[in-house]
């Protein structure tokens, strides 16, 4: 099985950005904790990180043919990109949302999430640990359990 792990805005911030939040560790932390967890599971995992919208709709358009499942954290986007929400729905590559902290306990506007609707999980405020559940859903769905 193929994943593909995209991270929106601000994400490439981590362990700088609001760290009472979102925590200490790095970008480069999440992946390597990512990497270790596929190895284990058996799945084979990409990265791609943009502060930009199309730039991560080109990647999803891109992921067709290629990718069995979507882990995605799309940062700020989550509240306004109902382009992201239209690419999940039109590759049709089972995508599971993420989101290290828990939006609904935070801001009112962070409790819209328009991507949603085009997703088969989401899976909140776990941290980190958050990406490796959703890869396990998107592998027991993949396996057919």
């Amino acid at each position: 099985m193929n994943i593909l792990v995209l991270n929106g805005p601000n994400l490439n911030l981590l362990g700088l950005r609001e760290p009472t939040i979102y925590g200490h560790e790095t970008y480069e932390d999440l992946c390597e904790m990512i990497r270790q967890n596929a190895q284990t599971m058996g799945v084979t995992v990409s990265f791609y990180q943009s502060n930009h919208e199309g730039a991560l709709v080109d990647a999803i358009q891109e992921a067709r043919g290629n990718i069995d499942g979507i882990v995605i954290n799309p940062g700020a986007y989550t509240h306004t990109s109902v382009a992201l929400l239209d690419v999940v729905k039109a590759v049709s590559i089972p995508t599971v949302e993420v989101h290290i902290s828990d939006p609904d306990t935070r801001e009112e506007f962070r409790k819209i999430s328009y991507i949603r609707q085009g997703c088969v999980a989401t899976v909140k405020g776990k941290g980190f640990a958050g990406y490796v559940e959703a890869m396990e859903i998107l592998a027991k769905g993949h396996s057919g359990e």
